[in-house]
């Protein structure tokens, strides 16, 4: 069973050790956290999902960030616990955390990863 509930900034830690374990301490030298630099995220998108005893399982983020002056939300990073990946968690993320992006009025999300995963979301590549 999985709880899904708002990240806090007393989550900050945790949610962080998450994402140092799935992608490596260095992810923050990746040209897409230059667009995350002094912008607070999206707090009712940040979704983390925890499991038996409140152990972290998974955790998206959200950012608001301009591209040619229209508003648009900057989706990631997502992670999964290696231990849970493969269930369905981080599909669960992405279809909540995306509903709840529309709810809010926003119409565009973009990101930057693995575009055969992405794809069943609704994404595509850019071309140019």
């Amino acid at each position: 069973m999985y709880e899904l509930c708002p990240e806090t900034p007393a989550d900050t830690p945790e949610v962080e050790a998450l994402l140092d374990l799935c992608f490596a301490p260095g992810r923050t030298a990746l040209s897409s956290y230059r667009l995350r630099d002094g912008v607070a995220p999206v707090g009712p998108l940040c979704l983390m999902l925890r499991g038996d005893f409140g152990a972290l399982m998974g955790a998206i983020r959200y950012w608001p960030v301009r591209v040619a002056g229209r508003p648009v939300l900057l989706l990631g990073p997502v992670a999964v616990h290696p231990t849970t990946q493969g269930e369905g968690l981080g599909a669960l993320l992405m279809r909540e955390s995306l509903t709840r992006a529309a709810e809010m009025g926003w119409q565009r999300v973009m990101l930057v990863g693995d575009l055969p995963y992405y794809q069943r979301f609704g994404f595509w590549k850019l071309e140019g």
